[in-house]
C-alpha cells in the first residue's frame, strides 16, 4: 500500500472519527453524556494522546534514521564510481571500452530511481556489464595487475552498496506499529468530537486537525523511502560522479 493511500485512509479515520462522534452525542441516552462519562472520555483520550506522542517519536527517529543510512550510502556509492573510473583511466587505453561502460551505468543511475521492478533490473544489467568489461581485462604487468585489482575492490564496493540502498529503500517501521497508531489516533479524535459544540467552526477545525495529522504521517512514512515522494535524497553526489567520468 502506497503512502498516499495510507495517509487517505487515516484522514478519513480521524475526520469520520471526529465528525461521528460529534454528530451521534446528541441522541445517545443521557446517562452517556453525563459531566462523569466525558470527563472520563477525556482521560483516557489523554493517555492514548501520551502513547501515540511516544510512537510517533520513534516512527520519526526510525525514518530519520532510514533516510540518512540512504543518503551517506548515496554518497559513498558516487566516491566508489569515481574511484574506479580512476582506476580505469590509470590502467591505460585498455580500459577505455569499461569506462563508457561505467559512464552508461552512472547515466542510468541518475536518470531513474534505484527501486525493485523493471528500472532495478535495466539497473543491474548495466552494472554486470560494467563487471564483465573489467573482468575481461588481461593485466600484462605488476603495475596494471594493482590497478585492476584495485579496480575489482571498488567495483566489488559498488555492488554491495547497490544491494544495501535497494535493502533500505524498503523501510522498516512495522506496518502493525502504524496500525496501532492509526487506532489510538482515532479514538482521541473521537473524543474531540464527543461533546464538542456542533457548529461551522468546529468542524472545519476537526477536519483541519484530521487533515494535518494525516499530512505528517504521510510524511513519515515517506521519509522512508527515500527513492520516491516528495522526500528524496539528493541526486547530487550521482551528478558530480557523472560530470567527474565525463572529465
Amino acid at each position: 500500500m502506497s503512502e498516499v493511500t495510507v495517509g487517505l485512509l487515516v484522514f478519513l479515520c480521524l475526520a469520520g472519527a471526529a465528525l461521528g462522534s460529534l454528530l451521534l452525542y446528541p441522541r445517545l441516552p443521557s446517562r452517556y453524556r453525563d459531566a462523569e462519562t466525558i470527563s472520563t472520555i477525556r482521560l483516557a483520550a489523554g493517555l492514548f494522546t501520551l502513547m501515540v506522542s511516544l510512537v510517533l517519536g520513534l516512527t520519526v527517529n526510525s525514518a530519520r534514521n532510514t533516510f540518512e543510512s540512504v543518503d551517506h550510502d548515496e554518497h559513498v556509492m558516487s566516491t566508489e564510481i569515481i574511484l574506479l573510473d580512476r582506476a580505469l583511466r590509470r590502467y591505460g587505453p585498455e580500459a577505455q571500452t569499461v569506462r563508457k561502460q561505467l559512464v552508461d551505468y552512472a547515466t542510468r543511475l541518475l536518470e531513474t530511481p534505484m527501486e525493485e521492478g523493471e528500472t532495478s533490473q535495466t539497473l543491474e544489467s548495466s552494472l554486470e556489464t560494467v563487471g564483465n568489461g573489467l573482468n575481461a581485462l588481461r593485466p600484462s604487468d605488476v603495475r596494471s595487475s594493482a590497478l585492476w585489482q584495485d579496480a575489482r575492490q571498488h567495483f566489488q564496493r559498488i555492488v554491495e552498496l547497490r544491494w544495501t540502498l535497494l535493502e533500505q529503500g524498503e523501510g522498516s517501521i512495522p506496518t502493525a506499529l502504524v496500525i496501532m497508531l492509526v487506532a489510538w489516533l482515532t479514538l482521541i479524535f473521537a473524543s474531540f468530537g464527543y461533546g464538542a459544540p456542533r457548529n461551522t467552526f468546529i468542524v472545519i477545525v476537526l477536519v483541519i486537525a484530521a487533515f494535518l495529522i494525516s499530512a505528517s504521517l504521510y510524511l513519515i512514512l515517506d521519509m522512508e523511502t527515500a527513492f520516491t515522494g516528495p522526500i528524496q535524497v539528493t541526486s547530487k553526489p550521482a551528478q558530480r560522479a557523472l560530470l567527474e567520468l565525463r572529465k
